[in-house]
């Protein structure tokens, strides 16, 4: 008697953990800037979901040349935008570079708001493909809130606030990726049931406009219920061990590089 196939996992990739400057800060000596440990060097944020072979890029950030070189990404079937800020989306000129080696246009979703920023700051990369591939070819897809299908795998946006910018998370099976948040519309708390990695905002100690500050992640991820919250997002003032050793049990401190999975 045949087995029935075992259901496909998600693996996630953390391209990078950073906040928009980076680690190490230009110009800082605190602790977390001359770190020997790599855990505490942090690319702008970024991440790969891969579901059975096919690969979602979640943003475009100014590092992702050397995340993809790191990790060794081949091939990227969709991209997927949170937010048109420059620390998410000014890599899109090394879209190229998968748009070559497969000789075909990326389709790439957000909401209207970053959709409207690639139209107008990065007009080229809606151009025709020349022989030559030179050049980003994208082609656009608006979404909101109904799930969609991105590169063959099933994908639910979620809305969210960062400041007073309506931005998207993103779920793919049991796995969510919430970065820039300030908070959580109420309806959109029933898109993150039943999660078995939540990957989260937290900017800093102190709170910000924007984003969410150690204690406000903290209080989310309780109320999410996540099996797994994994933090990303984090200034050089969020040294890893420090603020590891002091996270309650279920969460902890997210590192370029690091893999996880959940299921669907």
């Amino acid at each position: 008697m045949s087995r029935a196939p075992a259901p496909e996992r998600v693996e996630v990739t953390l391209l990078g953990v950073g906040s928009s400057g980076g680690t190490p800060a230009l110009g800082c000596d605190c602790p977390t800037c001359t770190s020997h440990d790599p855990r505490n060097t942090r690319t702008r944020t970024s991440a790969v979901f891969s579901v059975g072979g096919r690969h979602l890029l979640i943003d475009t950030g100014p590092d992702l040349r050397q995340q993809a070189l790191r990790e060794q990404i081949m091939r990227l079937d969709a991209v997927l935008y949170t937010h048109p800020h420059a620390d998410h989306i000014h890599g899109i000129d090394d879209l190229r570079a998968w748009c070559w080696l497969q000789k075909g246009a990326l389709p790439v979703y957000g909401n209207q708001l970053t959709l409207e920023h690639i139209k107008s700051r990065f007009t080229y990369t809606l151009l025709s493909p020349n022989e030559y591939w030179d050049k980003p070819v994208l082609t656009l897809h608006e979404v909101e809130r109904e799930s969609f299908v991105a590169g063959g795998v099933r994908v639910q946006p979620v809305p969210l606030l960062h400041g007073k910018w309506p931005i998207l998370g993103f779920r793919v099976g049991n796995v969510a990726f919430l970065t820039d948040v300030s908070a959580v519309p109420e309806e959109s708390f029933a898109l993150l049931e039943r999660l078995d990695v939540l990957i989260l905002d937290c900017l800093r100690e102190r709170e910000h406009p924007t984003h969410l500050s150690v204690a406000q992640s903290l209080a989310l991820a309780r109320r999410i219920g996540a099996r797994r919250t994994v933090l990303i997002h984090m200034t050089h003032e969020l040294e890893y061990h420090a603020l590891g050793a002091r996270l309650p049990p279920g969460v902890e401190v997210g590192y370029d590089g690091m893999r996880l999975h959940g299921g669907f």
